[in-house]
This record gives structure tokens, sequence and C-alpha cells, in this order.
């Protein structure tokens, strides 16, 4: 029987009901087609920006299950609740430490790194970190001339005194200290859009294996004609090479661990600092200059597997619109 041949008195009882199974269908497809894109790397134009805030999505794609839930409404409540389950196996364990952090002796490394903000971050601030936390290896982006000169004016060179430096003007530079002697500096320029700088130096700590470390600055995907850049620029970065020497990456990489690039490269032998230390989740980069947008994680530091992870922390930078990120590392001990 149709709709049309029902009983007068049923006919409005039964659009309620196909318009309440509508509404919660509205209200449950967005989280679902957000599952299959995040989880599938599909991410393209506008979503490339979107997908980042995913931990926000997931939190709140309980909301449409439960609606689906007591409305009854069963096969959209099958539906809420496997995206809802999907996309909090893609966050959660972001918050768990691993039970594998990597090797656990060796020589201990703290790394760090900051994005300037066209030079611009406040140098005091970007020294007292390194003095109090004892960093050993630092990276910047956006890392300008003045920038350099308002850090050795602070002190920075007389805690780390050995670098590889690509200072430029505006959001393209970048900087690599270190405490301990480097070897094979440079930089490479990064070929998506603005062309970012990446220094890169091999550092040798005493007692320590050589680890080759590079300051790490994909295009951001700020605008359409950076979309495919950001993408490129990200699978070209280095990859892990267990053959060959062990490797760190650590920087601004404009990029979440819900972005399918990003988790290409870590597969290649990375793990992500502060998601092994389920400290994953802490934004880095949002709000911090006052602008009104949800904090998010795109500063990463990717360490080599060879290489032990036991800590990170996020500090805020006085003028920079990033936090710092600093990594506690173990490097394997020099055969």
């Amino acid at each position: 029987m149709t709709i049309t041949d029902a009983p007068a008195s049923t006919r409005p009882a039964h659009r309620r009901a196909v318009t309440r199974t509508l509404l919660v269908w509205l209200l449950v497809a967005p989280a679902a087609a957000w599952f299959v894109v995040r989880g599938f790397g599909l991410e393209r134009g506008r979503l490339i920006q979107l997908i980042a805030f995913t931990p926000y999505v997931a939190l709140w794609s309980l909301i449409p299950a439960l609606i689906a839930l007591i409305a009854r409404r069963w096969a959209a409540a099958a539906v809420a609740v496997l995206t809802a389950f999907g996309l909090a196996m893609g966050v959660l364990p972001r918050t768990i430490p691993d039970l594998d952090a990597g090797p656990g002796t060796g020589v201990a490394l703290s790394v760090m790194t900051s994005n300037m903000l066209f030079g611009g971050a406040d140098p005091a601030s970007i020294v007292r970190l390194v003095r109090e936390n004892d960093v050993a290896v630092l990276a910047l982006q956006e890392f300008t001339d003045e920038g350099r000169e308002g850090l050795r004016a602070a002190g920075l060179d007389e805690l780390l005194p050995y670098h590889s430096f690509a200072a430029e003007a505006g959001a393209s530079g970048s900087g690599l200290y270190s405490r301990y002697p480097v070897s094979d500096p440079g930089s490479r320029r990064n070929n998506g859009g603005w062309r970012f700088l990446q220094a890169y130096a091999t550092v040798q700590a005493p007692g320590a294996a050589p680890v080759l470390v590079e300051s790490a600055h994909p295009l951001a995907p700020a605008l359409p004609d950076t979309f495919a850049g950001w993408r490129s620029d990200l699978e070209e970065e280095p990859r892990a090479d267990k053959d060959g020497v062990a490797r760190i990456l650590l920087g601004d990489f404009n990029a979440t661990l819900d972005h399918g690039p990003l988790r290409d490269l870590i597969k290649s032998g990375y793990r992500d600092a502060a998601a092994t230390v389920g400290k994953g989740l802490i934004g880095t980069w949002g709000p911090y200059d006052g602008d009104l947008i949800p904090p998010v994680t795109i500063d990463h530091v990717l360490a080599d597997e060879r290489i032990g992870v036991s800590d990170v922390e996020v500090h805020d930078v006085t003028g920079s619109d990033h936090r710092a990120l600093i990594a506690a590392l173990t490097i394997p001990a020099a055969k």
C-alpha cells in the first residue's frame, strides 16, 4: 500500500516518520562522509584545510549517533555508531602512550622546533626555552636575518654554537642550531608554491651515532593555488632510510596526523614523537596570536624508528602563531 492508498488519518503520521528519518540521515551523513575522506586520504581542495579539525568532528560524531539511537532509526544508527568508532580509532591513539616508544638506552638528545612567524617571534622567549629545557638541537622556520640577529643578541650562539643557516625574508627561511658539532650543513628548497627552505645537517653528539636533522616546512594549504604544492612538498619530504643514517624531521609540517600525505611519510619508518607519548592532540597552531581558530597540531617531531622517544612538551612562544615543541629523544650509541 502506498501513502496515497493509506487511510487519510495515517498519512500525517507517516509523513512525520519519513521526515524524522530524513533529518536523522542528514545529521549522520556529514560525519560518515568525513570518515571516508579522512580514512582513505581523499582530502582535496578546501577539504585539506577542514580535515585538520578531525578531532573535533570525532567528538561531534557522538551526537548524531545518540540521536539516531534515541529515534530508533536503526540503519542510520548503525552508520553513525560505526562512523564515531572509526573516527575515534583514528584520533584516540594519539592520547595513549605507545607500548613501543623506541630504544630506551643510548644518548639523550633534547630537540626543539619553533616557527618564528616571519622572524618576529621574541628571541628571549626562544632562548629561555632552550636554556630551561636543555635543548641540544633547535630547528626554526620562517627564519630571517633579523630573527637570527635577535637570537644572537639573546645569547643563543653561546648555548648552541654550531649551525646550518638558510635565512630569508618572509616565511621561507630556515635555521638549525646545535650544541654539538655538525657536518655537511646545507639547505634545500621545496618545489611547491612559495618554495620554503629546509636547513639540515648531520649532528654528532658525544658517544652517539650521527643523526641527520632537518628543519621541515612544507607549503601551507592556505589558498587554492597552494593545494597542489602542499601535497607535493609533503610527498617530497625525505623518507626514513633504515639502511642509512637515522633521521629526525622536525618543524611546521602544515599538516596533522589526519592528513594522508603526512601519515604516508611516517609509515616510511618514522614515529611522531607527541603521539608516541600520548600527547598527540596538544594544539600547536591556531589561536596563539589572537585568531579565532580552534587549536590544531601541525608542528611535529618525526624520529626514525631507531630513535627512542621519552617525552614531549609544548610551550607558548611570545610573538609567534605557533607553539614550540620539545621532544626528549634517545639516539643510538656509536658503534
